[in-house]
């Protein structure tokens, strides 16, 4: 039982970040369709999820088409119980959807000023009042969650859920944009940039290599806050293994890491990898247990 996720660019689309981590995160099966945004082909793409307007977009594995992150987050909440979406605690579950529900229509001025860019981060964006007023109100929600039900774990209610989903877009806006945050939110934001999903996302984005200068901002530049990779390079073959990690077919592509060379069936597999490689099981697994 598969579905269908149209998604955009995801270094710029924290939406789509958002619907994407609702499948990645619980381990529920997905084709994702991409779609560069404020392109002609964006419109093509929402026409095979019509009546959707905006990417993320789902199609169920019954044909059924639907958009918009909350109605995302609740249907497959519905359709898989045994994936645990929301905290089991009654209490929780609702501050969870409380909490899920303000970010989906709110922090307009966070949203409109600190756009998601997961290809950079700055050493000062000097945020205005009407952005710090959102990172107080988003701290005081943070906390009261992880105060009445996150000592589990470093998540909002200890274990992953939709909130965090939710709000993992706000903590790249927070690690781009170099926001003031307590070291009790900062550490909750390093979750994210800890985490193997959000890392794996980013380096794809990384490996679209599509920069758009519509989200450049006049401030100094520092390095991203998050892990830093090992270094891997594209390279010639051969390669260690005959086929690809991914998928199983023949190699075409290569990269180095550490003084050997590893093959991939397409450019793209190779390039996420190549951009955070310790965050691909099947590629790690390739490597600790030689060729493939």
């Amino acid at each position: 039982m598969t579905y269908e996720l149209a998604i955009g660019d995801r270094s710029y689309s924290s939406w789509s970040l958002r619907g994407w981590l609702l499948f990645e995160k619980f381990g529920i099966p997905v084709k994702v369709r991409k779609v560069e945004l404020y392109s002609d082909d964006m419109q093509s793409l929402l026409a095979d999820f019509a009546p959707a307007r905006l990417v993320p977009a789902v199609r169920t594995p019954e044909g059924e088409v639907f958009g918009e992150t909350i109605a995302i987050a609740e249907t497959l909440a519905e359709r898989h119980p045994e994936a645990g979406l929301w905290p089991e605690n009654a209490a929780a579950r609702a501050m969870a959807r409380y909490m899920s529900s303000e970010m989906h229509s709110g922090f307009r001025d966070l949203r409109n000023n600190c756009a998601m860019d997961l290809l950079k981060s700055y050493e000062d964006s000097k945020p205005n009042a009407a952005v710090l007023s959102d990172l107080a109100r988003i701290e005081e929600i943070w906390a009261r969650a992880r105060g009445r039900f996150g000592a589990g774990g470093s998540w909002l209610f200890g274990s992953y859920s939709i909130a965090d989903a939710f709000y993992a877009p706000v903590a790249a806006r927070i690690a781009t944009y170099n926001l003031p945050v307590s070291a009790t939110s900062k550490a909750y934001v390093d979750a994210h940039l800890n985490d193997p999903s959000f890392r794996r996302w980013r380096a794809m984005g990384k490996a679209e290599n599509r920069v758009l200068s519509i989200y450049d901002q006049p401030y100094a530049q520092r390095p991203w806050p998050g892990p830093v990779p090992q270094v891997a390079i594209a390279a010639d073959g051969p390669s260690l293994n005959s086929a690809c990690p991914y998928s199983g077919k023949p190699v075409t592509h290569s990269l180095r890491l550490n003084g050997r060379v590893w093959g991939f069936c397409n450019a793209f597999c190779r390039d996420k990898t190549m951009h955070d490689p310790d965050v691909w099981p099947a590629f790690v697994a390739m490597v600790n247990g030689g060729k493939s």
